[in-house]
């Protein structure tokens, strides 16, 4: 039988991806009954990571090159607005249905996953939930479709995990907001059309004096640093923005001024999700590399899959991953469903960063030498999961919000 999926709205006929009948899908899959609509997802996400991404992965981390082509590919098929309602020209889809996708496209490159990611959940999520209809049809729809993605400028030199200390201003001049400082640390930006920036507009306020702007990139007094050369995912671009009496007009702020640290917050909440899927896409990457490759080596005149501590090893390996993924499955079901799911978010993207470097760590291992060499995709995953554990809030910040949240709710 033949399956539509992914339809993009926005009045005319709709794109979307015609496959036929459902090829098997990973065991992973099989142990909850997903909806019908997720599972084609999965796979079509999974069938486009195979032909389009994986035989280019290692070369686009090689050469620091942004996956142009494919960026565009994918907002054809509705993956880079995959819960903007279709009125807006989104995918109109849950979250849940974003972590398969991100996972499924991370697992084939990670570079292009979080790509993918920022747009989704960083820069279009924010607009989606705190932008006027007019702002929604501005920033949004231009941001479906892959000609098009967005970034997210919250951290800054001096700040790092400190959001509510942001150095950047921003001041009112007649019907135009001024902007002054450094963002530092930004996914995306130099392939961005547009960036949600937050900056103080009442320092007495601390971070209840911080506002969220819509920028259009590029624009005069906004200038990019370098691109920084990365450990990891070094087919997206991460630079500075510089602000140097940089004119929007009055329009441009999102939400009301001081809601700023608010927006920030409840954005990363969500981008937590996409992290965790991200992180779990490398983590599975991983893990199908070492025990393809345990199959297949021969050691002692059998293969090294026959060997306990291989064995061992594949064990927890499968155990961290499947148990993170249940984590962010959680969260976004959570979020889907409209109730508090700040402690799940944090958990899941904790649980599943570190389970990304650990289970990249030890496909290293099984392949040993192999391993350590760019001809087999092990040290690249090695590699890209470290970020993980970084952005969209440190492994320490995760267990903050996390014991945060539970001491409010044991108090009552």
């Amino acid at each position: 039988m033949a399956a539509t999926l992914l339809a993009r709205g926005g009045g005319a006929a709709a794109r979307a991806l015609t496959f036929g009948c459902l090829r098997q899908l990973h065991t992973v899959y099989q142990t909850v009954e997903l909806p019908e609509t997720h599972q084609m997802l999965c796979q079509t996400c999974r069938d486009f990571a195979e032909k389009e991404l994986v035989p280019i992965a290692a070369q686009l981390d090689k050469e620091h090159r942004f996956p142009a082509e494919q960026v565009k590919k994918m907002g054809a098929l509705g993956l880079l607005a995959i819960d903007v309602p279709e009125e807006y020209k989104g995918a109109g889809l849950d979250y849940l249905a974003y972590s398969i996708a991100v996972e499924e496209i991370s697992r084939g490159c990670a570079s292009t996953g979080v790509v993918m990611s920022v747009n989704n959940s960083l820069y279009l999520g924010p607009i989606l939930k705190f932008g006027s209809e007019e702002q929604k049809h501005q920033w949004i729809a231009p941001f479906t479709s892959g000609d098009k993605i967005g970034c997210f400028a919250l951290s800054e030199p001096g700040n790092g995990s400190d959001a509510g200390a942001a150095s950047t201003v921003a001041r009112l001049d007649g019907n135009e907001w001024v902007l002054n400082g450094t963002k530092a640390w930004i996914t995306n930006a130099w392939d961005a059309s547009a960036v949600v920036v937050f900056a103080t507009t009442d320092k007495s306020q601390k971070h209840k004096g911080i506002s969220a702007f819509l920028v259009p990139m590029p624009t005069p007094g906004l200038s990019l640093g370098k691109k920084e050369d990365k450990l990891g995912i070094r087919a997206s671009s991460t630079a500075n923005l510089i602000f140097e009496d940089c004119r929007i007009p009055k329009a441009n702020l999102l939400g009301q001024q001081g809601m700023g640290f608010k927006i920030a917050m409840q954005t990363l909440d969500s981008g937590r999700i996409g992290i965790a899927s991200q992180a779990l896409g490398i983590a599975r990457g991983a893990l199908d590399c070492a025990v393809d490759y345990a199959e297949k080596r021969l050691a002692f005149g059998s293969p090294i899959s026959k060997l306990q501590a291989i064995q061992f090893k594949l064990a927890d390996m499968a155990l961290a991953l499947e148990g993170a993924r249940l984590l962010t499955w959680r969260a976004a079901m959570l979020k889907d469903n409209g109730k508090p799911y700040t402690k799940e978010a944090a958990m899941a993207k904790l649980a599943a960063s570190e389970a990304a470097t650990a289970i990249s760590h030890q496909a290293i291992q099984i392949l040993g030498g192999m391993g350590y060499v760019t001809e087999m995709p092990a040290e690249r995953h090695y590699r890209d999961a470290r970020i993980t554990e970084i952005y969209e809030g440190t492994s320490e910040i995760q267990r903050l919000v996390i014991a945060g949240q539970l001491l409010k709710e044991y108090r009552g």
